[in-house]
C-alpha cells in the first residue's frame, strides 16, 4: 500500500473516508534475496546476537507470492541453485555481498503432491545438516526418542530412503544420530545396548542436567534440553525441537559456521487460512530457528504479523514479524529491489493478486476510522469476478463510490458485473483484424496461432502473430496450445455490455464457435499418430462451445469414442451453467454429462455414478451407439453395486444393438457368470471375445480364482501386451495391475510386476486398478507383522467410499489369505466372516469357499460354484499357495 488515491478522494464528499493506493509490478527477486540474506548474516554475526532468545523479533525470511503458474517453483529452485554456488547462478544475477559465509539451501516442496508432512519436513532438514560432517547430539538424542516412541519397529534409515533422503543427502544422518546416542551414554557410563536404551539415556541425561554435573557439561548449555526431554515425545514436542537444531548450529566453531537457508516451496497447500495446523507447526520451525534463513514460495502473502490470528498461531503480529506486516509489503515495483530489504519489507508480490490480497485491496482502499467501507461479502463478489487483475478492483472501488453518491448503499449484487471500460481499454489501440482474432479467441481457453486464425476465419496469420505480443495474452511454453487471454479480459469479452463499433451480435458469436469448433476438430483429425493430450484438449474446448452455443455434435461423437476406448479417464467436464445445472436439452449436453460422469467415477460412489448414467439414458438425446455408451457403463456400475440382473439386462440390450459396444457388453456378461461362480460358461465366452472382449484378460479373471497363478499371470501378460500394441493404456495397467495380484501370491520377492503396474497407472485414472495393485502388495506382504492391518483398512475405507463392492471382496480374500499363512484362527475367522456379508448378493460366494480352501478348512456345505477341474484339485491349490509361503517366510529368517 502506497500514497492517496486521489480518484477516490475527489468521488466522495465524505472527509472521514480514508484512501490509498496499491501498486503491483514485478520485482528483481535475486536482489531482494542477496540484500535480505545479507542483512540476516550481519544480525547473526552480531555479538548481542542470541539463539535461544524466544522474544525478540524475526525477520530471517523473505516470503514470495502470487498467482498460480506465475513461475514461484521454478524461482524456488533457481535459487537453490544460485545459493550452492557461483556456477549455478546465473550470470545476470551479479555477485552477492557474502562470498565468504557458507551457505546451506535445503529446498521443501510442500505440494500436496510430494507428500510432505511435518515430520518429514524436520527430517529434510537434520538430513540436510549431515553436511556438517559431525553429530548434533541434543537434537539427535530427542528426535531418536521421539522415532522410536512413534514409529516403533521401523528403521528410521529405511524411511528416509523411501523419502527420497537418502539420495538427496547420504546415509549419514542416522550414523551420527547413533554416534551422538553412543557419546552421550558413554559421558553417564551408561552399560548395555545403545541402540535399545535410548529412553533410558534420555532419562539420565534429564536427570544429569538438572543435577549440573560435568560429565554433561557440553549439553547442559542448552537451557531447554531437559524441558524438552521430559515432554511426552508427540509431534507436538518434535515441532520445538528446532530450537536445539538452532542452538547445536550456534556451537560449531567459527571455521564450521554455515547459515541453513530453506526454501518452502507452494506453501499454500500446507493449509487454507481457517485450518492452520500444519502452518503453526511450520512456523514454530521458522521462529525457533532465527539463525537459518527461510524463503516462502506460494499462492498468497502470509498473515503472521495479523494480530488477530493470535490463538491461531503461536507467534503473531508485527512486533513478532516487522518484515510481514501489511506496512512492509514490498509492491512489485523494479526500482523497490534495491531498497526493500534495508526498509524491512519481506514479502513480495510477483503476479496478479491471490484471492486473499484482492480481499485486503479491497479491505484497505477505502476505510473509515480504521474499519473497511465495502463489506465482506461485496469484497467476494468483487475478488471472484477480478481474476486478480487490479484494474478490475479499481474499476470496482470506483463502481462503489458511484452508487454511493446516488444515495444508495451498494449491495453485493451490484458488482456481479463485467465492465466496458475493460474492453474499451482493451482494444484501444487494437487494429480491426486484431480486435476480430481476440473476439474470436475469447471462445477458447487456449490456442495456438493457427487456431486463432481459423477461428477467426482469417486467411493470413499476421493479426493473430501481433495479439499475442499483447500484455493481456498469457504464454505457456510447455502447454499443447501455448497462449491463453487473462481470464478477466476473456470473461468480459465475452460478457460485457460491449458499445464499441464493431461489436459482435448474437449471430455473429455464434458463427464464430462453429469456425472455433470446426478448427479444433481439423487439428485432432490431422494430428500424426494417437496423441491423447490433443483429443482431451479438444473434447475440453470443443464440449464447451457445443453445449454453451447448441451446436451439433459433428466430429465430437468420434473424438468420444476415442476418449473411452484408452480407459484412461481425464477429467472432461466444463464449467457447469447455472440455468443448466439440472437439465439436458441438447445432445451436447448429454455428452458433456455422460463424458464427464465416467470420468467422474473414478472418483466418486458408484451408486452417483449410476444415477447420472441412467438420466444420460433416458433423455434419448445422443444418437444410438452414444445412447449405447450409456447403457453399457450404466451396466457395469450396477455390476460393481451388485445388482446382477440389472446389469444383465444392459448388457444383453447392448449386445443386441450389435454396435460399437457389444463385445465389452459380451465380455460383461462373461463377468457376471465369473461373479456367479459358473467359470465353464466364463471360459466358454472368452474364446468367442476376440481382442474387442478383452478375451486374455477376461481367461486371467478366471484362471486365478482357480488358484492357477502362473497361468492367470500369463493371460494377464497376453492381455497387457495386446493392449499396448492396440495402445490402450488404460487396458494396459488394469491388466498389469491383475498381474502383480497373481504373481504376489508365487513371487513375493520379485518386484517388478508391481513397480510396472504402479508405472501404468500413474499414466491413467482408474481407482479399481489402482486399488488392485495395492491389494497386490499386500498379498506379497502377506504372513509378516508389519502394517497389513493398517493398510488393509485404509483401502477398506477408499473401497466404501467409491462403492466398488468387488475390489472389497478381492482385499478380504487377501487378508484370509495373509490369516491363513499367520495360521491366526481368530483373525481369519473374522474375515470370512465379513466375505460372508460381502457377498450375500450371490456375487463372488466362491470366495468364502476359497477363503477356506486356503485354511485347510471344509466350507459350510457344498460349495455353489463350478470349478474348472472339481474343487478338490481347486483346494489343493490353495492351501499349497499358503504352506509355499509359510516355507518362503521361513526360508527367509
Amino acid at each position: 500500500m502506497a500514497g492517496r488515491d486521489l480518484r477516490a478522494l475527489f468521488s466522495s464528499n465524505d472527509r472521514g473516508m480514508a484512501t490509498a493506493e496499491a501498486f503491483t509490478n514485478r520485482q528483481l527477486q535475486w536482489e531482494l534475496i542477496a540484500a535480505a540474506l545479507a542483512e540476516h548474516l550481519r544480525h547473526t554475526a552480531d555479538r548481542g546476537f542470541d539463539v535461544e532468545d524466544l522474544e525478540a523479533p524475526r525477520n530471517n525470511l523473505i516470503v514470495f507470492h502470487g498467482v498460480g503458474g506465475i513461475g514461484k517453483t521454478t524461482l524456488s529452485r533457481k535459487l537453490e541453485n544460485a545459493l550452492v554456488g557461483a556456477e549455478h547462478r546465473p550470470a545476470q544475477w551479479g555477485e552477492p555481498t557474502w562470498s565468504g559465509e557458507r551457505i546451506l539451501p535445503v529446498r521443501i516442496d510442500l505440494a500436496r503432491s510430494a507428500n510432505t508432512d511435518f515430520e518429514q519436513l524436520v527430517l529434510t532438514i537434520r538430513a540436510a545438516l549431515a553436511e556438517l560432517g559431525r553429530p548434533l547430539p541434543a537434537f539427535d538424542l530427542a528426535l531418536r526418542r521421539y522415532w522410536e516412541q512413534q514409529h516403533p519397529g521401523e528403521s528410521l534409515e529405511e524411511y528416509l530412503r523411501r523419502g527420497g533422503l537418502v539420495g538427496r543427502f547420504g546415509k549419514a544422518m542416522p550414523q551420527q544420530m547413533q554416534a551422538a546416542l553412543a557419546d552421550v551414554a558413554q559421558a553417564l557410563l551408561l552399560p548395555g545396548s545403545v541402540g535399545s536404551a535410548v529412553g533410558a539415556v534420555a532419562g539420565s541425561l534429564t536427570r544429569a542436567l538438572r543435577e549440573r554435573r560435568q560429565t554433561v557439561r557440553a549439553l547442559s548449555g542448552c537451557a531447554r534440553l531437559a524441558d524438552l526431554l521430559e515432554a511426552e515425545p508427540d509431534l507436538e514436542a518434535l515441532s520445538f525441537y528446532p530450537h536445539l537444531l538452532a542452538w547445536e548450529l550456534a556451537q560449531l566453531p567459527a571455521d564450521k559456521r554455515v547459515t541453513p537457508v530453506i526454501l518452502l516451496d507452494t506453501f499454500e497447500d500446507v493449509g487454507d487460512r481457517t485450518h492452520r495446523d500444519l502452518e503453526r507447526l511450520i512456523q514454530r520451525v521458522v521462529w525457533l530457528m532465527p539463525n537459518a534463513f527461510f524463503i516462502v514460495t506460494g499462492r498468497s502473502r502470509l498473515q503472521w504479523a495479523e494480530p488477530a490470528l493470535q490463538g491461531q498461531l503461536d507467534y503473531t503480529g508485527p512486533a513478532a514479524w516487522p518484515g510481514l506486516a501489511a506496512s512492509a509489503v514490498v509492491p512489485n515495483a523494479r526500482t523497490a529491489a534495491t531498497g526493500a530489504a534495508r526498509s524491512g519489507g519481506r514479502q513480495v508480490l510477483v503476479g496478479d493478486f491471490s484471492p486473499e490480497d484482492c480481499d485486503d485491496y479491497l479491505a484497505r482502499r477505502l476505510a473509515r476510522e480504521g474499519h473497511p467501507l465495502i463489506n465482506a461479502e461485496i469484497r467476494q463478489v468483487i475478488t471472484d469476478r477480478s481474476h486478480g487483475l487490479p484494474l478490475y478492483l479499481d474499476l470496482s472501488v470506483m463502481r462503489f463510490l458511484e452508487i454511493r453518491r446516488t444515495g444508495r448503499e451498494p449491495v453485493p449484487a451490484d458488482f456481479d458485473h463485467d465492465f466496458g471500460a475493460l474492453i474499451a481499454r482493451t482494444l484501444s489501440d487494437l487494429t480491426p483484424e486484431e480486435r476480430h482474432v481476440l473476439r474470436s479467441v475469447a471462445l477458447l481457453d487456449a490456442f495456438d496461432l493457427a487456431l486463432a486464425t481459423r477461428a477467426a476465419g482469417m486467411l493470413h496469420e499476421a493479426p493473430a502473430m501481433r495479439l499475442i505480443e499483447r500484455p493481456f495474452v498469457r504464454e505457456n511454453a510447455f502447454g499443447l496450445w501455448p497462449y491463453h487471454l487473462h481470464g478477466l479480459i476473456r470473461s468480459t469479452v465475452r460478457n460485457a455490455d460491449d458499445q464499441a463499433d464493431d461489436r459482435w451480435s448474437p449471430r455473429d458469436w455464434h458463427q464464430a464457435a462453429e469456425r472455433a469448433l470446426a478448427a479444433l476438430g481439423e487439428q485432432w483429425a490431422t494430428s500424426t499418430g494417437r496423441d491423447r493430450m490433443l483429443l482431451v484438449s479438444c473434447l475440453r474446448q470443443g464440449l464447451l462451445l457445443a453445449r454453451d452455443f447448441r451446436l451439433g455434435l459433428g466430429w465430437l461423437a468420434e473424438a468420444a469414442w476415442s476418449y473411452v476406448s484408452d480407459s484412461v479417464w481425464e477429467p472432461l467436464a466444463p464449467p457447469t451453467r447455472p440455468e443448466q445445472a439440472s437439465t439436458l436439452e441438447t445432445a451436447a449436453d448429454a455428452l458433456v454429462e455422460l463424458l464427464s460422469t465416467l470420468a467422474r467415477r473414478q472418483h466418486e460412489h458408484r451408486e452417483h455414478t449410476a444415477a447420472r448414467l441412467a438420466a444420460v439414458a433416458g433423455t434419448g438425446l445422443l444418437p444410438t451407439d452414444l445412447h449405447e455408451m450409456a447403457i453399457y457403463y450404466l451396466a457395469k456400475a450396477q455390476r460393481d453395486l451388485g445388482r446382477t440382473e440389472e446389469s444383465r439386462r444392459g448388457m444383453e440390450q447392448v449386445i443386441a444393438g450389435g454396435g460399437r459396444m457389444a463385445p465389452a457388453a459380451e465380455r460383461g456378461l462373461a463377468h457376471l457368470s465369473r461373479l456367479l461362480g459358473d467359470f465353464p460358461t466364463a471360459i466358454e465366452a472368452a474364446q468367442t471375445l476376440g481382442w474387442e472382449g478383452r478375451h486374455q484378460r477376461v481367461l486371467g479373471e478366471v484362471w486365478w480364482v482357480q488358484g492357477e497363478m502362473a497361468r492367470a499371470a500369463a493371460a494377464y501378460q497376453a492381455a497387457r501386451i495386446e493392449a499396448e500394441q492396440h495402445s490402450i493404456a488404460g487396458e494396459a495397467a488394469t491388466s498389469q495391475s491383475m498381474r502383480a495380484l497373481a504373481l504376489a501370491f508365487i513371487h513375493p520377492d520379485e518386484a517388478d510386476e508391481l513397480e510396472l503396474a504402479e508405472q501404468l497407472l500413474s499414466r491413467v485414472n482408474i481407482r479399481a486398478s489402482r486399488i488392485n495393485a495395492e491389494i497386490a502388495a499386500l498379498v506379497r506382504d502377506a504372513g509378516t507383522t508389519g502394517d497389513l492391518e493398517d493398510r488393509a483398512a485404509h483401502l477398506r475405507t477408499e473401497i466404501s467410499v467409491s462403492g466398488l463392492a468387488s475390489v472389497e471382496t478381492t482385499l478380504e480374500l487377501a487378508m484370509c489369505f495373509h490369516h491363513a499363512v499367520l495360521d491366526a484362527h481368530a483373525e481369519l475367522e473374522a474375515s470370512i466372516s465379513r466375505l460372508r456379508e460381502l457377498t450375500q448378493s450371490g456375487n463372488y460366494t466362491y470366495y468364502v469357499d476359497i477363503a477356506h480352501f486356503m485354511a485347510g478348512l471344509s466350507p459350510n456345505g457344498d460349495s455353489t460354484a463350478r470349478w474348472l477341474d472339481g474343487e478338490q484339485p481347486t483346494r489343493s491349490r490353495w492351501r499349497t499357495l499358503v504352506t509355499e509361503r509359510r516355507e518362503y517366510l521361513r526360508n527367509a529368517r
